[in-house]
């Protein structure tokens, strides 16, 4: 690790309380945004946001967030991970039939040609055109040494030209074990950039990266990552990293928002905590305000200013996490669900550690405790 990332670690929590009122300053537009519907922060480049990449709900319009590479994305996605083989391709084309603009894919998922198979139906019958949608992908960890091929590999099952945004999920390389993990981040980031003047990508980013690892590719970049997308959720605040991100101009987009109910089995963690689905202030909440506990979970992530990804098959659920962009929680319940005092990362990355290194421990991984920095 070089000196200047090791500042970056020493730092963390300074970095964190300096640049909270930044956090705030963005969650408060990303609220005025919703409510209006119209710019704020972003101003006109957040409404030729809304012209071009949004859908309308039950008369709101679907808003989106600027992010550093000049592309805007809509605010709510539909995540593709755990979809059963056969579900993702209905459930694509019964989301943008619904108003979702934005898609979230990754090789890993094993999905991507049925997503493409449903953008297919969905432009051949003219219900949005390409430059309507917003499409993300992910760089596998096998791949970490061919970025070119891997994308034009995932553009060929999406049946596209090019992605919205490209995100490295992991930080270590290969799979399976034992993984080949001699492939620097910066090299590999730089092999992203190449994508964007190629055209095979007209943003990148990174996922699962520590305020640390984040530190070291900001050093090396000559594109800087325009989104994180990282586990955010209340048993996950990530307040740290959020702050970082605001701080150098990173968007973070929350994951598992709603706590990744099912991760324990099926990533061999702990069953307990369970997430904050069944919370007891979460539960009482959502029964107070006659919205479902994942409505609750969602509004909260957009009022910190994060974009959400939701994963549902169904289009009851589809709906009602749309439904969210309609209402707000007031500044009380957004903080009551900010100071839950479990902290845990339910997605913490733990088939990636090795006994050799160079991640041991989850705390290596992550570079902070698991409990959080």
């Amino acid at each position: 690790m070089s000196d200047a990332a090791k500042d970056v670690a020493v730092d963390m929590n300074a970095a964190a309380k300096d640049l909270a009122a930044s956090v705030k300053e963005d969650a408060q537009a990303s609220i005025n945004v919703i409510k209006s519907g119209t710019a704020t922060k972003s101003g006109k480049a957040a409404e030729d946001g809304y012209k071009n990449l949004g859908g309308v709900i039950n008369g709101v319009a679907m808003p989106s967030v600027q992010l550093s590479s000049g592309h805007s994305m809509p605010i709510m996605g539909l995540g593709t991970w755990k979809s059963a083989p056969g579900e993702v391709k209905a459930a694509v084309e019964t989301a943008i039939r619904m108003g979702y603009r934005h898609i979230d894919c990754a090789k890993d998922y094993a999905n991507e040609h049925e997503v493409g198979e449903a953008l297919s139906v969905i432009f051949s019958e003219g219900i949005v055109s390409r430059d309507e949608l917003f499409i993300t992908s992910k760089l596998w960890n096998t791949d970490h040494n061919n970025v070119e091929a891997a994308v034009k590999e995932s553009l060929e099952k999406l049946q596209l030209d090019y992605l919205d945004l490209y995100l490295i999920h992991w930080p270590g390389s290969g799979w399976p074990h034992p993984p080949d993990v001699t492939t620097p981040y910066a090299t590999i980031w730089a092999s992203m950039e190449a994508m964007v003047p190629a055209g095979l990508a007209r943003s990148i980013g990174v996922s699962n990266l520590s305020v640390v690892k984040m530190g070291e590719v900001l050093e090396a970049c000559t594109i800087k990552p325009a989104v994180n997308q990282v586990e955010a959720h209340p048993y996950w605040r990530n307040d740290a990293l959020l702050a970082f991100c605001a701080g150098h101009g990173v968007h973070v987009t929350a994951y598992s928002a709603l706590g990744s109910p099912d991760s324990a089995a099926l990533l061999g963690r702990d069953e307990k905590p369970h997430g904050p689905m069944k919370d007891p202030v979460v539960v009482a909440m959502a029964e107070r305000l006659g919205r479902s506990p994942a409505q609750v979970l969602i509004r909260w992530a957009l009022q910190r200013g994060t974009s959400v990804l939701s994963k549902s098959v169904h289009s009851e659920r589809m709906a009602s996490n749309l439904d969210c962009l309609s209402w707000s929680l007031s500044d009380d319940d957004v903080a009551a669900l900010g100071a839950l005092q479990t902290q845990m990362r339910m997605v913490n990355g733990n088939y990636l550690l090795q006994p050799a290194g160079p991640y041991a421990t989850i705390e290596e991984l992550w570079d902070e405790p698991q409990g959080g920095a």
